[in-house]
């Protein structure tokens, strides 16, 4: 009974990260962490960018929740493996589909890939760190209603720039 227990731990931590990376993201990232988060939002080449140092953190508070979990606090090693897991779906949906970082193109063009590709295309369609929307990773909300906030939020700005290959219109329709 204790692995039911274990499993529903990891997944309860997953959730609870996606809730914590979307705050971050929100206050921190693009508040007084700016500093390196701005990296994320402007071109730049290279494998790395400074905003990675974020990923750096989460992965020594893990390493701290797993290893202080197995010395001896029962609970915190699976809440260390939850945030693993959430680093690694981080990884491969936001690093690797969304900005591409992968050897390899692939571009979702309906379902739940699609809305959190073009959720995120979104975020990064205003310039700087004041006005974005969706700050989520793993979760984003319907398109319809990220591009009237772009539009509230951003009078002047081009809510153009955050549609892909396929517009955002049809995007919805996949999505639904």
């Amino acid at each position: 009974m204790l692995w039911l227990w274990n499993t529903l731990i990891v997944l309860a931590a997953v959730l609870m990260m996606e809730i914590v990376a979307a705050l971050t993201h929100k206050y921190i990232m693009h508040g007084w962490g700016w500093g390196w988060h701005a990296s994320h939002h402007e071109p730049h080449s290279g494998t790395f960018e400074r905003n990675d140092l974020y990923a750096v953190v989460f992965m020594f508070v893990a390493i701290a929740l797993i290893y202080i979990g197995v010395h001896g606090v029962w609970p915190l090693q699976w809440v260390g493996a939850g945030v693993t897991l959430y680093g690694a779906l981080y990884f491969m949906v936001h690093d690797g589909l969304v900005h591409q970082r992968w050897p390899f193109r692939y571009i979702p063009r309906k379902g739940y890939l699609k809305r959190l590709y073009m959720a995120h295309r979104m975020h990064h369609a205003v310039r700087g760190r004041e006005g974005c929307v969706s700050f989520g990773f793993l979760w984003a909300p319907p398109l319809h209603a990220l591009q009237a906030t772009l539009r509230q939020r951003n009078k002047n700005a081009s809510v153009d720039a955050a549609k892909g290959p396929q517009d955002v219109v049809q995007a919805e329709s996949d999505v639904k």
